[in-house]
């Protein structure tokens, strides 16, 4: 892959412009920034979970504030890369500098999350398990056609949704939908693939999951080619990632690995003994005895969060640079973060957030609610879709009275495929937050009123 085209400026669904009289500061990927900050999409996620659902304190993390902080380290992770990427191409100097690169990760990554529905990851097995294994859902699921259309419901996947509200959702009417750049895209896209590929193109972690829908296959396309991804051999639609999607992957790794545990500690299911153990190996003498002069136990727990991360940020672009030919021509596809200095103590702390955060009683409980929240919500609205796609003139009316509460409700289901009309449902549920789908669940089930 070249440099030259996997930071592409143009715009996904626009034609290329030529270049502006603004000031170069404020850049195509700063635009890019901003477009992200104040998309509704995304200001959505200050109430979706991070780990802990509904939490009543102020302290705990959402989708948001852990969005930001791995925007912060992205963008520390693209800005140090840039100088062995000038290294290697050097006819880049000049027209890419360190404030580009990181730009685009961070972009991306403030991006990562923007698709994953209400009550986090066990959300998207709400969705799946609803279609694949529901009375209703799979009845509905059973009338698609086999083949990647199925499996996007079947294995519901919050990046490819992800990628449908960047591309399609936030503008509908805009071929691209926000029209974002080709290359903060491409480093978006973490599983460059669609839903049912051949098992050799499934290889790898960039083919562990699906990245776009095929309500988006003819755009992914599109902006494969623009950044010269090469594709993967087989019949399905699969290609090698972007190298800077492996930043913001790392990125999220590193956030969510640290500050999952800092939120146990804070929520009491972490032992502050327990947090200063997972982050010794990266602690010095100088900087034990400087976390003693703290004042008190949060402040020392933030203090080595600050210094870890910084450790790992360091480790990480040292493995960047050392596989770099892989990275840039596909042989390389595992997770920076395995093959950092000190991997095994970095794994440490997902273990203890498994056996210790995760499996905590107030995580579990919600994400119970949750998976019942979705269900009742997938079946009401995709039965009312349904209902109005037979009757189009005259549509029972606890249907009409359900798709006036849904966005769209009022669009020509009975001209659309069974895939759209599914799809267009769970558009709806997964944007919505975690507060507004219990609210909604109780609502239209009687339990409580406005």
């Amino acid at each position: 892959m070249e440099w030259s085209k996997l930071l592409s400026v143009k715009r996904l669904g626009r034609e290329p412009e030529a270049a502006g009289s603004e000031p170069l500061p404020r850049t195509e990927f700063t635009r890019d920034y901003d477009r992200i900050i104040f998309s509704s999409a995304f200001r959505r996620l200050q109430d979706k979970t991070q780990v802990f659902p509904l939490a009543k304190s102020d302290y705990i993390r959402t989708r948001l504030t852990h969005s930001l902080e791995v925007a912060s380290v992205g963008r520390s992770l693209g800005m140090m890369v840039t100088e062995t990427i000038l290294e290697r191409d050097k006819p880049l100097a000049g027209s890419v500098v360190a404030q580009d690169v990181g730009s685009v990760v961070a972009v991306a990554c403030l991006a990562h999350d923007i698709g994953n529905p209400p009550f986090g990851h066990s959300g998207e097995d709400a969705i799946q398990e609803w279609f694949e294994t529901g009375r209703e859902g799979a009845n509905y699921a059973s009338r698609l056609l086999p083949g990647s259309q199925l499996r996007d419901l079947l294995k519901f996947e919050g990046n490819a949704q992800g990628f449908r509200t960047v591309a399609t959702l936030q503008f509908p009417d805009q071929k691209g939908g926000m029209q974002l750049t080709s290359a903060v895209l491409g480093a978006f896209t973490k599983y460059p693939r669609e839903s049912e590929v051949e098992d050799s193109q499934a290889q790898g972690k960039s083919g562990a999951k699906f990245g776009f829908m095929q309500s988006e296959k003819p755009l992914f396309e599109e902006l494969a080619g623009e950044l010269g991804l090469i594709r993967k051999r087989g019949d399905g639609l699969a290609w090698h990632r972007h190298p800077l999607a492996f930043l913001v992957e790392a990125a999220d790794d590193i956030c969510y690995h640290i500050m999952d545990i800092e939120d146990g500690f804070r929520a009491g299911v972490v032992s502050f003994e327990e947090l200063r153990d997972l982050h010794r190996p990266w602690l010095n003498d100088r900087s034990l005895e400087r976390a003693d002069r703290l004042g008190d136990d949060e402040r020392r727990a933030e203090y080595f969060r600050a210094v870890t991360v910084n450790a790992l940020i360091h480790a990480t672009v040292a493995v960047f640079n050392q596989h770099y030919d892989g990275l840039m021509n596909g042989a390389f596809d595992e997770e920076l973060t395995k093959q950092i200095e000190y991997a095994g103590h970095f794994q440490r702390f997902k273990d203890v957030a498994v056996r210790q955060v995760y499996c905590a009683k107030p995580v579990v409980e919600v994400e119970a609610c949750g998976f019942e929240v979705i269900s009742g919500l997938l079946s009401a609205f995709v039965g009312a879709v349904e209902n109005k796609a037979k009757n189009p003139k005259k549509p029972p009316s606890r249907a009409r009275t359900l798709l006036s509460l849904m966005p769209g409700g009022n669009a020509p289901f009975d001209t659309m495929s069974e895939y759209e009309r599914l799809i267009r449902v769970t558009d709806f549920v997964s944007g919505m937050t975690d507060s507004y789908a219990v609210d909604l669940y109780q609502r239209i089930r009687g339990i409580s009123l406005p």
